[in-house]
């Protein structure tokens, strides 16, 4: 298990995306950090973790701010999984979870249970037909479980802060969202108050920031934080 695609919605799903075994299958009241956190703390447990996480562009997943990094993706970082995020617009770059969405509202929301109790279960077997009886061209003709299997990097529960090489230089992030660069407050993201960044230098007058694998932008010499226009979500 290397990666798994996720998308909001209700009820809030997650896939492998190599075999496309669903995971999970499950509503929400809400898809907020609070509501949709416990849900991967509870996959990560049962199935390891994945090395990547994609999501789309929205909340909980990602934001505006520095990195795509919103409350959600920094604990993502923190459990030690590499958030990736689509481009915007382009959903046919998770595709399979994609299409997996439309069998889903046609199976059971087409039209909906009369309950949450009843659409629940509906979701429930839904998810243990889609993944041990229903067959995929891309599988031959086989189903999902006959293709996956946990991820051996094993989830303690515990988040810790990431680590970061040798030679790059940390700073904690301030409660106001900055960090002390030579003197000034530069800022960086409200998101990571509390959590060390990596400040790494790539030629004599640029140094590269990063959250753990994410990158952050570039520190400029006449200050200031410059993002990339499209942010990294592997740091090189």
């Amino acid at each position: 298990m290397l990666e798994w695609p996720v998308e909001r919605c209700d009820p809030f799903t997650l896939s492998d995306a190599a075999s496309r075994y669903l995971l999970r299958c499950q509503a929400v009241a809400r898809a907020d950090a609070g509501h949709v956190w416990p849900i991967l703390d509870a996959a990560f447990r049962e199935y390891g973790l994945p090395r990547f996480f994609r999501s789309d562009n929205g909340a909980p997943f990602a934001s505006v701010g520095a990195g795509g990094l919103s409350p959600l993706s920094v604990k993502l970082v923190q459990a030690g999984v590499t958030p990736e995020r689509i481009q915007p617009g382009r959903p046919q770059e998770n595709g399979r979870h994609e299409r997996m969405h439309l069998t889903l509202s046609r199976d059971c929301a087409d039209p909906p249970a009369r309950s949450l109790r009843a659409q629940a279960l509906r979701f429930e077997a839904f998810r243990k037909l889609y993944n041990e009886e229903r067959p995929h061209e891309a599988l031959g003709q086989t189903p999902p479980a006959a293709h996956y299997a946990p991820s051996p990097r094993r989830y303690s529960g515990r988040l810790c802060p990431p680590d970061y090489p040798p030679e790059a230089l940390v700073r904690q992030v301030k409660r106001s969202g900055e960090i002390k660069w030579r003197g000034r407050y530069v800022y960086v993201s409200q998101t990571l108050a509390g959590q060390p960044i990596g400040v790494e230098q790539t030629d004599e007058a640029l140094w590269r920031v990063t959250y753990g694998p994410v990158e952050l932008g570039q520190l400029r010499p006449q200050g200031g934080l410059e993002r990339p226009r499209r942010s990294r979500t592997r740091a090189p």
